[in-house]
């Protein structure tokens, strides 16, 4: 199996968090992982869907973070990566995990990237992989 994570840079510390999880993950259950990096969140659609098209992954774990500042940018970003990303595996039909952390500040980000329960990373590799194995099932 071969999988891409597509990462936001914007926040980078916490990408290389998630990546680390994430990518532990897809290793563990043995597969082999491409990192491609994108500026922020609201690029990780476009590299996903790249991703998805070329035809060489079983799926796609979009990774990143945004915070909550003072404006209403925070909700076009949040709302547009996701739905932008689930358009992805819905049109495409190849999985593409929702890993981008939507926060209030750096601690909650924190709290849920790099290790632990709440890690967003492993949490998007592990929905990639439970996809694929129900494709694998039903045969598409």
């Amino acid at each position: 199996m071969r999988f891409a994570i597509v990462a936001a840079e914007f926040y980078e510390e916490l990408s290389e968090r998630l990546i680390v999880s994430a990518k532990e993950v897809f290793e563990a259950a043995g597969g082999e992982v491409d990192l491609f990096a994108v500026p922020g969140a609201f690029e990780l659609p476009l590299a996903a869907k790249y991703a998805a098209q070329s035809g060489k992954y079983d799926g796609v774990a979009c990774l990143g973070a945004v915070i909550r500042g003072e404006t209403t940018h925070y909700d076009y970003v949040c709302n547009e990566s996701a739905r932008g990303i689930q358009d992805v595996q819905l049109q495409t039909g190849v999985p593409c995990a929702f890993g981008v952390l939507t926060v209030e500040n750096m601690d909650q980000a924190l709290a849920r990237s790099g290790g632990g329960k709440r890690d967003s990373g492993a949490h998007a590799a592990h929905a990639v992989l439970a996809l694929v194995k129900v494709r694998q099932q039903l045969g598409v």
